[in-house]
Parts: C-alpha cells; sequence; structure tokens
C-alpha cells in the first residue's frame, strides 16, 4: 500500500504551508480566524494547530448561532461572537476584536 506522503499533491501542499503559512503566523502577535461553521474546513483547522503548536495567542471570531467545539473554547484566548448580518452587527463586532486584540498584545 502506497504512503499517502509520498502524494505529489500532498507535498506541494506541505511546501506551500511551510513557505508561506509559517512564516505570515511566526510574525503574529495573535491569530484570530472566523469559526467555520458545517463540515470540517481544513485550511481552518491547519491554521489552528499551527497556531497552536506555534503558542500564538487565538481570537476565535464566531458568527451569532454558530456552535462552537467546546475543546476550540478550552484553546481559544478569546471567542468573539457577533452579527454580521447587520451594519450595526459589523460595527460592534469590529470593536469587540479591536478591544480583543489591545488586550493580548500586552
Amino acid at each position: 500500500m502506497p504512503d499517502w506522503t509520498d502524494n505529489p499533491d500532498w507535498q506541494n501542499y506541505v511546501r506551500r504551508v511551510k513557505r508561506e503559512l509559517v512564516p505570515k503566523i511566526d510574525a503574529s502577535a495573535y491569530v484570530m480566524s472566523l469559526v467555520p461553521e458545517g463540515e470540517p474546513d481544513v485550511k481552518f483547522a491547519v491554521e489552528l494547530g499551527l497556531s497552536i503548536m506555534m503558542d500564538k495567542p487565538i481570537i476565535a471570531v464566531v458568527t451569532r448561532g454558530v456552535k462552537v467545539p467546546d475543546h476550540l473554547v478550552r484553546v481559544a484566548d478569546e471567542i468573539v461572537e457577533g452579527d454580521l448580518s447587520t451594519e450595526e452587527g459589523r460595527q460592534a463586532m469590529g470593536e469587540a476584536i479591536q478591544a480583543t486584540m489591545k488586550r493580548l498584545e500586552r
């Protein structure tokens, strides 16, 4: 049985993550991601895993009504929840995110 890690597509993906994503996370004071809803999101999972492994503060941004997995609640430094469907909700969420970023940059 062939080893899936020998797959050229997988190897290209790994190279791209190491070349592009790892330096971006390394240079960041924190990592902020919109928590996906529904099926697992591979990009989100990779970013989250690298953020944990690189010991970066994590801001999980959640639209109102999205269920945040219990393990993510324990891992995230902050969870910012809001309503992105209205201008007022986006404004309030932006202010909450700004306040969170200031707290984490100390």
